[in-house]
């Protein structure tokens, strides 16, 4: 392979993996009320690049993992806010700190995952605290 093909193949490496999070924003955006869209779409992006490279793999699977915990912080969020609506439950303390900290962790993952993004579009390899060793006991070269 000479240079030109191997920039190449790096520069579409490089992106595929940054869309990956720019697929996870997208949804999010799109979906905003509803935790189910921003997974399914990072499923769906994930699963037609699963066969892909090991760093399109990784960074697909990475931004994966991220929307699985939003979606079960989210969820929780979410029906929570739908019980005070419509069952007129109470505003607790516990439910203002909890939606406190969903829009804190929500907030963190956005601004990580526009980081991860740029960073990939680069061709770096960027790991997130935590998931990262996950998603190398998850994928394999």
């Amino acid at each position: 392979m000479n240079s030109t093909t191997a920039f190449v193949h790096k520069e579409y490496e490089a992106e595929k993996a940054s869309n990956s999070y720019l697929m996870s924003l997208i949804a999010i955006m799109v979906g905003l009320p509803f935790p189910i869209i921003n997974l399914l779409a990072t499923f769906i992006f994930y699963m037609a690049h699963s066969k892909k490279s090991y760093f399109i793999r990784w960074h697909c699977t990475q931004a994966l993992l991220s929307q699985l915990i939003l979606f079960f912080v989210n969820s929780i969020g979410f029906w929570w806010t739908i019980n005070i609506i419509y069952l007129n439950a109470e505003v607790s303390s516990a439910y203002l700190i909890y939606l406190a900290c969903l829009v804190l962790l929500n907030l963190i993952e956005f601004i990580a995952t526009i980081y991860a993004a740029i960073e990939t579009r680069k061709g770096k390899h960027v790991k997130w605290i935590g998931l990262g060793r996950i998603v190398d006991a998850i994928v394999t070269k």
